[in-house]
């Protein structure tokens, strides 16, 4: 039976361990920070083109879905400076949202950019 001693290979795994749990760390932490502004968004997107679909059906003005939209943003957590523009295009409504939000990472900041344009469905439209 042999008994060898490695010095240099002491303590090897353990650093190994500690690297890759850090790395899940950081990668998991980066994601909670991440993940709610993006869900939010999409749930915004979503809002945002039944608003579009209704104000067609409904022969709503341009104005009535950015007063909507304004009015549900604290709910989403969209930033009170973003920029919501409505037009019609042909027969179709259309609304533009843009905004950036700031994502504090430790050590900078990531800028969350939402740039989206939902457009009412034609076939919704009453006007010919």
């Amino acid at each position: 039976m042999k008994n060898f001693v490695r010095s240099g290979e002491e303590g090897g795994a353990r650093l190994k361990f500690i690297v890759v749990v850090a790395i899940l760390a950081t990668v998991a932490y980066a994601g909670y920070l991440y993940v709610p502004v993006a869900y939010q968004a999409f749930l915004f997107k979503d809002l945002m083109q039944t608003k579009v679909d209704a104000a067609t059906v409904l022969s709503h003005p341009p104005a009535w879905v950015s007063d909507q939209l304004s009015k549900s943003a604290p709910e989403y957590s969209i930033p009170p400076d973003a920029v919501i523009t409505p037009q019609i295009e042909g027969s179709r409504m259309e609304v533009r949202v843009q905004y950036t939000q700031p994502i504090e990472f430790p050590g900078f900041t990531y800028e969350y950019q939402f740039d989206h344009t939902a457009k009412g469905t034609e076939f919704l439209s009453t006007k010919k």
